[in-house]
């Protein structure tokens, strides 16, 4: 395979004029398209970069909302689960109560509760009071003789 050379001319050489003329325009027209070209992909990089950053931003911004939307879920779960217990800690003192209504009723006759002459210890619930102890208060006696040692 012979290699074809071409010699690019710069007119000088005896070159068309009009030739060289529009080979001359169509390098600085190449040139500049070529400038401009360069320029919007700088522009188009820029552009990005911006968009990147702003983002970022919201995207910061949503997950510190998303984080205190968590905050919030788990102090209202946890109260919930406070008023669940007490929910179920009520129903248990309703069924309790009402089981003493029965006895009473049937202890009464079925009459009422009026005529009962049962008399029903008051119960302490120490989740109602807890500074009260439900045992009987004994007071701690002293003695002079205890300092001494």
């Amino acid at each position: 395979m012979a290699s074809v050379y071409r010699n690019s001319s710069s007119g000088s050489e005896g070159g068309d004029p009009a030739m060289d003329e529009r080979k001359r325009k169509r390098m600085l027209s190449n040139r500049e398209s070529a400038r401009r070209s360069r320029m919007r992909k700088q522009k188009q990089l820029e552009d990005l970069t911006e968009e990147v950053k702003r983002l970022e931003v919201s995207n910061k911004s949503m997950i510190e909302a998303i984080k205190v939307k968590e905050e919030g879920y788990a102090k209202i779960e946890a109260a919930n689960g406070v008023i669940r217990a007490q929910m179920m800690e009520l129903e248990d003192r309703l069924r309790f109560l009402n089981s003493i209504l029965e006895i009473a009723e049937v202890v009464g006759g079925g009459s009422g509760v009026s005529e009962l002459s049962v008399d029903l210890p008051e119960i302490l619930d120490p989740l109602l009071k807890p500074w009260q102890i439900p045992h009987p208060f004994q007071p701690i006696m002293a003695s002079a003789d205890m300092f001494l040692h």
